[in-house]
């Protein structure tokens, strides 16, 4: 489905399609990050939260867009109830780590920008996206390469089959099949 088609559809029918149409949670999620992003700035007014809990919703809507009912209520209102939760953790997490460093008298540690870079390279490198990664590096080049494009680029499927020099129905293929063959492997892990 070509990205103009998708995002004329509602927030309703994209969350329906997101488990079989990756670009259809891609146009829920730029149609509504900047106004969630702008709701945990409002409320935060702290820009590595504010970051942190627009992926971290984001995150638990594409996990739970298969739990999505559009009967109990519109689908920004399920995203934003998501956002609620995502607040009420970090307000309780935050409550527990000050009392904890008052109660230790540790100042709060302040990080640059090279620091939060670190970390989040280290954290690829050792979290749980490290064994995605490795899986990944497994897949056939071609699957490999169609997946990283589509998935970690973030290229549509008509960028992807110019540079590969094949249709797009054939790159559809690739990264159909390389992310179904990424899901058996994690999934016989955790099996």
């Amino acid at each position: 489905m070509s990205s103009s088609a998708a995002s004329e559809r509602s927030d309703e029918q994209l969350l329906g399609a997101a488990r079989h149409e990756p670009e259809a949670f891609a146009v829920f999620y730029r149609r509504h990050v900047r106004a969630l992003s702008a709701y945990f700035w409002r409320r935060t007014r702290d820009a590595e939260a504010t970051a942190d809990l627009t992926a971290e919703t984001f995150a638990a809507a594409l996990d739970g867009c298969a739990r999505f009912d559009p009967a109990r209520g519109p689908a920004i209102g399920w995203l934003y109830g998501i956002a609620h939760r995502q607040l009420g953790t970090l307000a309780r997490r935050g409550a527990v780590e000050l009392r904890a460093r008052r109660r230790l008298g540790m100042a709060r540690l302040e990080l640059d920008d090279a620091e939060l870079e670190r970390i989040a390279t280290d954290a690829v490198r050792e979290g749980p996206q490290a064994r995605v990664l490795e899986e990944l590096a497994g897949l056939p080049a071609e699957q490999r390469a169609a997946v990283q494009a589509r998935v970690l680029d973030e290229l549509d499927y008509a960028q992807i089959a110019l540079a590969a020099g094949a249709s797009e129905v054939v790159v559809r293929k690739r990264v159909s099949r390389g992310l179904a063959a990424l899901r058996g492997r994690l999934g016989r892990e955790q099996g």
